[in-house]
């Protein structure tokens, strides 16, 4: 991700780590959107009031990428000096991509045929797919080796994130 200059971490307090619970990250947005608001500044110099209110967004955007399991790997890889973003990460596997392509054929399929159960058959078995490699992005990105290791893991996620979007697509345009 190109255009990223801030350590969303820092932002909101935060150990640059992979493995929060989203309701600790919602608690510390919370306290921090609840100390910057408009309303404690109302008395206070433009300066100052422009300050808050430029640090409010700053928190509401650290939070926006942290809540994502996706951004925040990224941005832990970021904080720790490895280039992420698909141009920067090594190319995804040839049984990866040819898996991927053969489930998007079955889930075309299932469409087409307005078969609702294989539609979520097949999400559900890329739902546990994702958990599985959260897990093991969350096992190598909050240990102590090479940070590297999870790049390939990370492409994998986008892949199977990419796939339940399509799912969830496919889902909605049955059920309107």
């Amino acid at each position: 991700m190109t255009g990223v200059s801030t350590n969303a971490f820092a932002t909101l307090g935060l150990e640059p780590k992979f493995g929060y619970a989203r309701e600790e990250l919602e608690r510390r947005h919370k306290e921090l959107s609840k100390a910057l608001h408009p309303d404690r500044y109302v008395s206070a110099p433009a300066a100052e009031r422009r300050m808050a209110l430029s640090r409010a967004i700053e928190v509401n955007e650290a939070f926006r990428r942290l809540k994502d399991p996706v951004k925040r790997a990224e941005e832990v890889l970021r904080v720790a000096g490895v280039a992420v973003g698909e141009t920067a990460e090594p190319k995804a596997a040839p049984d990866l991509l040819m898996e991927m392509m053969e489930s998007r054929e079955a889930l075309a399929d299932a469409a087409r045929k307005r078969d609702t159960a294989t539609i979520a058959k097949l999400g559900g078995e890329m739902t546990a797919r994702e958990e599985r490699l959260l897990g093991k992005l969350g096992g190598i990105l909050d240990g102590d080796g090479s940070k590297d290791a999870a790049l390939p893991i990370l492409g994998e996620l986008r892949y199977t994130r990419r796939f339940l979007d399509e799912v969830a697509a496919q889902e909605e345009a049955l059920l309107g």
